[in-house]
């Protein structure tokens, strides 16, 4: 795994990992979002012929993501969950008895539609519209513009943000990024079984491309 880049947010360390998370060393946390787990159980209920594979990959990078931050706990910034529940939920709940030591912290997503009872059987606490730690702010769909409490650094996903790099002859080339502007972070989509939409980056902006499972600043 890449060595994690610095970024630091309103004097709080954060710890950006081409494996689309971020670790606040402060709160010992692992920050992501848009993990869609299930998504391709989902695909496949419709007959969309998706090899469970796609979820054993996301899953196994988040185990790796735990094993090297050792964080207390994980917010997740939304969309955690795909859908309904189905088989690939059931390998989740037995991933989660795991590491029943680390909490899991879930403002919910558009897509977070599971019962309630399932994230209380799964030890997931949920917010449902955003969660204040300090002197950051953790929000699903975040309005540019809107004000937080204490004026508080928002970390948003549902975007899956992404950035296009221009090269001669017209060419060019996407990657999922991190998008920070002075009141704002827009995580990528921790799942690699998603999309992404172009951001305009500004010149007061930071931006990192994930390349080939590295960062590059843009």
């Amino acid at each position: 795994m890449q060595v994690p880049v610095q970024h630091i947010i309103a004097g709080q360390h954060c710890w950006l990992s081409p494996q689309r998370c971020i670790f606040w060393e402060e709160e010992k946390a692992l920050i992501l979002a848009d993990l869609h787990l299930g998504k391709s159980g989902h695909f496949r209920k419709a007959g969309i012929g998706i090899p469970q594979t796609v979820f054993r990959e996301d899953m196994q990078r988040l185990l790796h993501l735990v094993q090297f931050f050792k964080p207390e706990k994980m917010i997740v910034v939304g969309d955690m969950f795909h859908s309904r529940a189905n088989k690939e939920l059931d390998l989740f709940s037995r991933w989660r008895k795991d590491i029943a030591w680390m909490k899991i912290e879930l403002v919910r997503g558009n897509h977070d539609i599971l019962h309630e009872g399932w994230y209380t059987k799964n030890d997931i606490t949920i917010y449902q519209d955003r969660l204040v730690v300090g002197s950051f702010c953790f929000q699903h769909d975040h309005v540019p513009g809107e004000t937080q409490p204490g004026n508080a650094y928002v970390f948003s996903g549902h975007i899956h943000p992404g950035i296009v790099v221009k090269g001669y002859a017209k060419q060019h080339l996407s990657f999922p990024c991190f998008h920070f502007t002075d009141h704002c972070c827009t995580l990528p989509a921790f799942s690699l079984f998603t999309g992404f939409v172009p951001i305009k980056k500004q010149r007061d902006h930071s931006v990192f491309a994930i390349v080939n499972n590295t960062l590059m600043a843009v």
